[in-house]
């Protein structure tokens, strides 16, 4: 009977932990939205940006199909892959462009664009490592917003204001044609 209690004991508090680390790791960072996008809500509407004619349809129906792709270092595919596969297969697929397959070799193939004056489909540079060399790259949107694949979260849309971000830039850039 005691060894009873102190297992429901343990399953309470397991359940416990549990809750409270989801509710946590779910609500903390709001590129942790994930919403599917349906012809009444796209996966756009959860970052407040909103598509108009302006913008290259292509470009968002890409990313869209690509949202919540998990992260596979060296990966190319829809079962995993990394920031620089994933902008290397977008940018060939809606813009018919060849990119090298590494951060900082895309970054040469790049004519710098200063943050602000960034436009849809520019490059976005960043370095995560200790080296502060060119690791990771992304794809900017609009409003500050660009898509990438995180090694912890897959493929998202992150905001270049948040202090991760914002403490690894390294620069924008436009494909030299």
């Amino acid at each position: 009977m005691l060894f009873s209690n102190v297992m429901k004991s343990n399953i309470r508090y397991f359940n416990f932990v549990v809750a409270v680390l989801t509710v946590l790791l779910l609500g903390s960072c709001h590129t942790m939205k994930r919403i599917s996008p349906t012809p009444e809500v796209s996966v756009f509407d959860a970052f407040g940006l909103k598509i108009d004619k302006n913008d290259t349809p292509s470009l968002y129906r890409e990313v869209a199909s690509w949202i919540g792709t998990p992260y596979k270092y060296g990966g190319n595919t829809r079962s995993g892959i990394d920031c620089s596969g994933l902008v290397s297969y977008i940018y060939n697929s809606v813009y018919g462009i060849s990119l090298n397959r590494m951060s900082e070799a895309i970054y040469r193939q790049c004519k710098p664009v200063s943050k602000k004056h960034l436009e849809e489909g520019d490059l976005v540079f960043f370095s995560t490592g200790k080296k502060h060399r060119i690791n990771h790259v992304g794809i900017y949107l609009k409003n500050g917003y660009f898509v990438h694949s995180s090694t912890s979260k897959g493929v998202i849309i992150s905001h270049l204001q948040e202090p991760y971000y914002i403490a690894r830039w390294r620069g924008g850039g436009k494909i030299r044609k």
